[in-house]
């Protein structure tokens, strides 16, 4: 329990050299998160105490809110020994209780207030002490060091402090520590420096030198009105949108959440400043300057309405002249090099076609258990083929596919992508157009990576998906074949993204494809490569994934489960079939139904060896097993017929009507008969209700 007494808020800063912008936001985050856990964990702050974390490219701070100066003194019970090894037989105490006590700070005085309990089956003697709650100077130093110790530094640097001796690890060397309890400072330290209520504004705008700050809940404020200085990253960050929008004149920016964050890093206090370049430089393809301005100037560039880039971009810079023309003409002189960079790459990659690059592919490592990328695009082909086959593709599609295939690979070699390897596809794309390969070959050579990530769109050809699916199914059986598995969240050669782009293209785009059949057809592409037999790791691996993305689609775990159990292996159906789950669950009678599977799939699994889904009608003795016999062979074909045109919903619904059969005999019937013949032939009956029940999906899985 927390003190009510003098409970102030808290303000914590260091104040650094110019912290690695990619890194910033999650620096912030975690320097207040950590520095609050400890404070709450130490009684200082109420568990639901207010946060607010600050960060800009100097400082990382928190503002922690109703603190207290001393944390409320806390009871505890300690658990000394058995009586029996602390009291002698006389009652008195023995010396090994006496040395307990003098470790904990008690003495023999303390012997007449001890309790007995039972602790299990053995009586024990237990102390009742009165633990000193920290007060806010030993418990904030305590917590300043935890979150320091915490920090998700990506490289750590080492320096040395003024005395010329000492060294210290940081993220970068800290200069300034503040620590304010309201308007008192806290006497803590840290990183070998002593705290101080003196901060220090923007470089070059604070209206002073020095900062002292008034108290706690001034920071933000005192920062932004005398220092020149956003201090909250959030705030910073929404300033800078505003700003873009209002100075993009009728454009738009383009959308970069990773840009915005490095960007909200990289300023104290924003001023978006629109310029312009050359328009002939709109000639270069405009993934290619939008990269380059991004990657490399940080800036924002322009598109219009049809999302076609414009010869104008945005720059976010940190300072605020009167007059911000010599800004402006700074940063377009400073991106002329880059574009024409950018326009000299393509002028000469557009010298040598793609077909006279892929001899070139046998000379690049691509692995080395797995050979270069000559051999690689090799196998693509011949995976890629093999999938034409499995579609019955028309001979126009398999030349197209083939096309795609062998040229998909021969931009790694241009300059544009040995600069930008994030263009690798599309400027094959461009490249295959400028050599008169078409454009369902261009499209299919710049689609073949996709989807690259969560959310991305697919190929637009059929042609693409093909030689999508082969790319993706050659990496996985690959690298599946010689063990290069991912392991807890290291996954280097993005496995995970790459089963999801399969499972994606086989759902979206309703491929009537076995997941097993092509997985098949690409093991024998890698000859004698692979070191192992890739298929059933890899065909697990790829259920797990669909698994995952199922439930984050909204599917209940039950029903994917029951879904998956069957493992079907036409992924295509897979939606489908999970609607049809969902219907029946809500079916009066599904409840019951989904019980009497579990129960029959149990009965089976018992029985002595497998069970044939025979009945022999002469053998059906009883009334309810022969009403079910009934029953099933009527709905059965129904249902069969149904699930055969793809209707699976319906084939569910219209094995609802077994219920009342059902119950009736598990309640007349006796399955174990003491008649062999009988025994058997109730077994083939029930073995005949459970394949009939379970094409969809396993439906016991629904029993509660």
């Amino acid at each position: 329990m927390t003190s009510v007494d003098n409970n102030k808020n808290l303000l914590v800063e260091l104040f650094v050299e110019e912290l690695p912008p990619k890194a910033l936001k999650k620096l912030g985050e975690a320097f207040a998160a950590a520095l609050a856990a400890s404070l709450k964990a130490q009684g200082l702050a109420t568990a639901d105490a207010a946060v607010t974390s600050f960060a800009s490219p100097r400082r990382l701070a928190a503002h922690v809110a109703g603190v207290a100066s001393k944390a409320a003194d806390r009871s505890l019970q300690q658990k000394l020994m058995p009586v029996a090894v602390a009291l002698d037989a006389s009652g008195a105490p023995t010396a090994a209780l006496l040395k307990k006590l003098a470790a904990l700070g008690a003495d023999a005085s303390a012997v007449p207030t001890l309790k007995r309990q039972m602790d299990g089956k053995t009586e024990a003697l237990f102390l009742d002490q009165v633990a000193s709650g920290v007060d806010i100077r030993g418990g904030l130093q305590r917590a300043l060091t935890e979150a320091i110790e915490k920090l998700p530094i990506p490289k750590v640097m080492t320096y040395q402090l003024a005395d010329g001796w000492s060294d210290v690890k940081f993220v970068r060397p800290a200069h300034g520590l503040v620590a304010l309890h309201g308007a008192d400072v806290v006497p803590v330290t840290a990183l070998g420096l002593s705290v101080q209520r003196k901060t220090t504004g923007h470089r070059f705008e604070a209206a002073k030198a020095e900062i002292e700050l008034r108290d706690a809940d001034s920071y933000a404020e005192q920062l932004r009105s005398e220092g020149a200085v956003i201090a909250n990253f959030a705030e910073r960050r929404a300033e800078i949108v505003r700003q873009l929008a209002a100075k993009a004149a009728g454009l738009q920016p383009v959308d970069d959440e990773a840009l915005l964050d490095e960007v909200t890093a990289l300023v104290e206090r924003p001023n978006v400043l629109a310029c312009a370049f050359e328009p002939e430089f709109l000639a270069v393809p405009q993934e290619c300057l939008i990269l380059t301005m991004k990657a490399n100037q940080k800036y924002f560039p322009l598109l219009d309405a049809a999302g076609k880039l414009t010869n104008r971009f945005l720059i976010v810079s940190n300072i605020s002249p009167a007059d911000p023309s010599a800004v402006i003409q700074g940063n377009e002189r400073v991106v002329r090099p880059r574009l024409a960079d950018a326009k000299f790459f393509f002028d000469q990659d557009r010298k040598k076609t793609l077909a006279s690059r892929v001899p070139q592919l046998d000379k690049v490592v691509y692995h080395g258990q797995l050979g270069s990328q000559g051999e690689r695009v090799e196998r693509v082909r011949a995976i890629a083929k093999a999938i034409v086959t499995q579609l019955g593709g028309s001979t126009e599609l398999a030349a197209k596919v083939d096309a795609a295939a062998h040229f998909a690979k021969a931009d790694l070699l241009t300059d544009m992508v040995g600069e930008f390897p994030e263009l690798q596809g599309i400027m094959g794309g461009y490249y295959a157009r400028h050599d008169g390969l078409g454009e369902v070959v261009a499209d299919a050579i710049e689609d073949h990576y996709k989807p690259r990530f969560a959310g991305d769109a697919l190929p637009r050809n059929e042609a693409g998906v093909v030689v999508a699916l082969a790319d993706k199914l050659e990496t996985l059986v690959g690298l599946f074949g010689i063990g290069q598995l991912p392991s807890g969240d290291k996954d280097p050669f993005a496995l995970r993204r790459h089963a999801l782009g399969v499972i994606r293209m086989l759902i979206e785009h309703r491929l009537p494809l076995a997941l097993d059949v092509l997985v098949d057809a690409a093991v024998p592409a890698f000859g004698d490569r692979l070191k192992n037999d890739p298929r059933t790791a890899l065909l697990e691996f790829v259920r797990d994934r669909l698994a995952g993305q199922l439930r984050e689609e909204g599917y209940s775990a039950q029903e994917v489960d029951a879904v998956l159990a069957l493992q079907p292996q036409t992924l295509a159906d897979v939606p489908q079939r999970l609607a049809a789950v969902r219907a029946f669950a809500q079916l009066p009678e599904a409840a019951s139904l989904a019980a009497a599977n579990k129960r029959v799939g149990n009965i089976l699994k018992k029985a002595d060896g497998a069970v044939e889904p025979r009945v022999d009608s002469a053998l059906l003795k009883e009334p309810a097993e022969a009403a079910l016999a009934a029953a099933l062979g009527n709905a059965q074909p129904i249902a069969d017929a149904l699930f055969a045109n793809g209707e699976y919903a319906a084939s569910l619904r219209e094995l609802a009507v077994l219920k009342a059969p059902v119950d009736a005999f598990f309640d007349g019937v006796m399955v174990n008969a003491e008649d062999p013949a009988l025994r058997a032939n109730r077994l083939g009956l029930l073995a005949s209700l459970h394949a009939a029940m379970n094409r969809v999906a396993d439906l016991s899985r629904l029993a509660s």
